[in-house]
């Protein structure tokens, strides 16, 4: 009987342990949200103040122009690395999940898997926006350089 009575309290032990750490990875996650709106809203930040930097070149001078298009792609290359790092972050926790107890919760990871490929949906989804953004950046710079003419060259008399 002792026996049976041991098992038991060993079983409530483990259920409440895998209760607190779904209740820790949820909050986990939830941090990461969190981060990434953050992210995202010093991204669009950021594009607003370089469309304004942009017009401001483009009337001073149209020679710049190929200095523009690359700023713009170092700053889709940050954006790269950023959700790169948050996709490694979601495998890190996937991981240490599955460590803790491989035996009992297989329905769960499945879920969790799920949740990670939404997210990882969504971060291409903006990705995808913002580039189109970026495009239509670039068409207004050149209807800007191609709407002046450039000042004619000193020239001798004819």
């Amino acid at each position: 009987m002792w026996f049976l009575i041991l098992l038991l309290r060993l079983q409530l032990q483990q259920q409440q342990q895998q209760q607190k750490q779904k209740l820790e990875q949820q909050q986990k996650q939830q941090q990461q949200q969190q981060q990434q709106k953050k992210q995202q809203q010093q991204q669009q930040e950021q594009h607003h103040h370089q469309q304004q930097q942009q017009q401001k070149q483009a009337k001073q001078n149209h020679h710049h122009h190929h200095q523009q298009q690359q700023q713009q792609q170092q700053q889709q290359d940050q954006q790269q690395q950023q959700q790169q790092q948050q996709q490694q972050q979601q495998k890190q926790q996937q991981q240490t999940h599955q460590h803790h107890h491989r035996h009992h919760h297989h329905h769960h990871q499945k879920q969790q898997q799920q949740d990670q490929q939404q997210q990882h949906q969504q971060q291409h989804q903006q990705q995808q926006q913002q580039q189109q953004q970026q495009q239509q950046q670039q068409q207004q710079q050149q209807q800007q350089g191609l709407g002046a003419p450039p000042p004619p060259l000193m020239r001798g008399p004819p």
